[in-house]
């Protein structure tokens, strides 16, 4: 605790001058401020100096241009070595030997030996030249002497002087004594800028080729974003790999390695090009450098895609133009085409664009498909948009549950023969009732006679993930999730992979973030179609994709979460992809609510009315008029046997073993037979409407 100090402190003069006064002040002990030392002033002030923007642009600047003259002799030192040696022949030489292709170093060999033929020639000539020179310069200096005589005898016969004899000789003498001179002036001058000169065109080869590392080029040229791609860039990216057997075959080629690369052409938003590899390279040392070769190509990582042709050795490399891919596509074609339909069997949804600009469309005729990846990535929106074309095709029939249910598939309802929203348990129950009524139909359908043609039945359940864990037990304690023998859903699920294509039964499953719990291995499978948005991790990725499609460049993994919304890594037939390759991206339409909207009431003017079904009954007794009634809906007649399957659907334990012959006893006692409409058996919808109203007026019991 410091003390106080007395000071004394005199007042000012007072007004009488024999008055002196004295005072006392007390005030606090101050700790006096400690000076700054003198070498830390000058530290900060160098610091600050060596870090300011000026001094970093000079520095820079200074480095640049002596770099471009020391690398710019290197150059021209090279290229003059090259010019008198062999050197470029032999590493033509080599380079032909690193592709295995001897033809061609046969060649190069060949033109070596003509080039040290000829060279041998020249030292040879250059050996016999100096006497040769002599000769003939004595005989040329005799020659001229006299002649410069003759020249002067002629002028002093002419002008009558003795003297002119010798004129022309003198005159000649002057001349060179003239140009000697002139050389003894410039000489001191050219010594000094004959240098400089030298210094100034190697200083003009360095900065024409940019010899000089990155941090030393200009700010407008280090940024070089979106710069075009030449073959010296990729082949000066490829060697910056990191990869020491690459390094140094391009090292040792004699085009730079250029005979690595094909043509670069243009491919939609972007470049494509395939490079050959050097022996003891592996595509895959390539393939784990994604970010790094991108970064060399002035490219961020996801504008750079590395898939795996049929050629050995052989990497393809998609280059997109900086910033293309963050641009969002057109609309699709569902939306702008209002006369669009669809062909289940022979059409193609359209789906979206690769990479390359060009439409991508997927025939979804009897093939599973399952769409994973992480949530909020465009999921729904991607699966949606698929069954929204294939409504525009009024044989589908759908059957469709919704383990999110915020709404994203009510434009259905009036579509789908049911539809059920929700994530609870009950609704996961629900869903698994609708897929084993599906697969109820499914065997329905396996045993009609050979040849029988079957309407397409989309069993579609988007947010799979919530049924496979759901803990749930029946009455049976049989589990409705889990990936066990006894889990109702999953073997619902692989009752219909297994047989249901054969037959238009079809799977479609929409998941998240796929794993062993949320997505068994043999339902990931069974899918013939399988799409994967941004995922996590490369083992997501293989669980989604499968390994020939990750091991053959497909990488959701590497797609940015945010910001890649909606673009998908497909691994399918049923989509045109590369020759070569085991899958492709797309980046889909964007179809918001309104939008489906506006396709599915398209897709309901197209048919005669679909009755759905919000729930499905279970476990209560059962009015079969009013059942049938209920899902021949607004139809004005529909054919027995959609009206059995319909029936199965809405309750597989009272109605999955009825036969037409138990239709037809419940319509007959009722008075609303079935009859045969063009060829076949239907059920009126104004019959069924009758019957109801006369049995109610006669209050009648419900038929059994």
């Amino acid at each position: 605790m410091s003390e106080n100090v007395v000071h004394l402190h005199k007042t000012p003069e007072p007004v009488d001058p024999d008055a002196q006064v004295t005072t006392l002040t007390v005030v606090p002990d101050a700790q006096p401020a400690r000076p700054v030392p003198l070498w830390v002033r000058s530290g900060r002030a160098v610091k600050a100096a060596a870090t300011a923007d000026g001094t970093k642009s000079t520095v820079r600047a200074v480095a640049r241009h002596g770099l471009y003259a020391f690398n710019g002799g290197r150059i021209v030192a090279r290229r003059t070595w090259d010019g008198r040696t062999g050197a470029r022949y032999e590493r033509m030489i080599r380079a032909a030997e690193a592709a295995g292709n001897n033809e061609l170093a046969e060649e190069w060999e060949e033109r070596l030996q003509r080039f040290r033929d000829a060279r041998h020639r020249r030292r040879m000539d250059l050996l016999h030249s100096p006497v040769e020179a002599a000769k003939g310069a004595a005989v040329g200096t005799g020659m001229g002497i006299g002649a410069l005589v003759a020249l002067g005898i002629v002028m002093a016969i002419n002008n009558g002087d003795v003297k002119d004899v010798i004129t022309p000789l003198a005159a000649t003498i002057d001349f060179i004594a003239t140009l000697i001179r002139i050389v003894q002036i410039v000489w001191p001058y050219a010594v000094v800028l004959g240098p400089l000169f030298a210094l100034l065109g190697m200083w003009a080869v360095g900065s024409k080729q940019q010899a000089a590392p990155q941090w030393a080029l200009p700010a407008n040229i280090r940024s070089s974003e979106g710069e075009p791609i030449t073959p010296s860039i990729v082949v000066k990216a490829l060697r910056d790999l990191g990869v020491p057997a690459l390094r140094n075959a391009i090292k040792d080629m004699g085009d730079a390695g250029a005979s690595m690369l094909g043509p670069i052409t243009i491919a939609g938003c972007g470049v494509e090009v395939d490079v050959t590899l050097p022996s003891g390279v592996s595509t895959n040392e390539v393939q784990t450098k994604r970010r790094k070769l991108a970064e060399n190509l002035t490219r961020h990582e996801h504008e750079v895609f590395i898939t795996i042709p049929q050629a050995a050795r052989t990497v393809r490399l998609w280059v997109a133009d900086s910033g293309a891919l963050d641009e969002p596509i057109g609309p699709s074609p569902l939306v702008t085409d209002e006369t669009m339909t669809a062909n289940y069997k022979t059409g193609r949804a359209p789906w979206g664009q690769d990479l390359r600009g060009d439409a991508a469309a997927l025939s979804l005729y009897q093939r599973h498909l399952l769409i994973t990846g992480l949530s909020n990535q465009g999921k729904t929106v991607a699966l949606r948009s698929l069954a929204l074309w294939l409504s525009l095709d009024k044989s589908v029939q759908f059957l469709m549950g919704d383990l999110k249910g915020v709404g994203d598939w009510a434009m259905f309802d009036g579509l789908a023969t049911t539809l059920i929203q929700g994530p609870t348990d009950e609704h996961v129950i629900q869903v698994t009732e609708m897929v084993e009524g599906a697969v109820a139909e499914m065997n329905r359908r396996i045993q009609a006679p050979p040849g029988t043609t079957f309407p397409p039945l989309i069993v579609l359940v988007d947010e799979a993930q919530v049924a496979f864990m759901c803990p749930a037990k029946d009455e049976d304690k049989r589990p409705y999730g889990g990936a066990k023998a006894n889990s109702r859903y999953f073997m619902a699920v692989r009752k219909i992979h297994n047989q249901g294509r054969a037959v238009n039964v079809l799977m479609w499953q929409g998941t998240q973030d796929p794993t062993n719990e949320n997505l068994p291995k043999l339902v990931r499978e069974g899918a013939h179609t399988r799409a994967s948005l941004a995922l996590g991790t490369e083992s997501q990725a293989r669980m989604a994709l499968g390994d020939k499609a990750v091991d053959g460049g497909a990488a959701p993994n590497l797609l940015r979460p945010g910001l890649d919304r909606g673009t998908l890594v497909v691994a399918s037939d049923g989509i045109t992809i590369p020759a070569g390759q085991s899958s492709i991206t797309v980046r889909t339409h964007y179809i918001d609510d309104d939008g489906a909207e506006t396709i599915t009431d398209r897709a309901k003017a197209l048919r005669d009315g679909v009755t759905t079904l919000h729930a499905i009954q279970r476990g209560e007794e059962r009015d079969p008029l009013a059942d049938i009634a209920s899902v021949v809906g607004d139809a004005a007649r529909v054919r027995t046997k959609d009206v059995l399957a319909r029936l199965a659907m809405l309750n597989e334990d009272a109605y999955g073993g009825w036969s037409f012959i138990d239709l037809k006893r419940v319509l007959d006692d009722a008075g609303a037979e079935p009859y045969k409409s063009d060829g076949v058996m239907v059920v009126s919808r104004d019959r069924l409407t009758r019957a109801l109203a006369n049995r109610d007026a006669d209050g009648s019991a419900s038929a059994e």
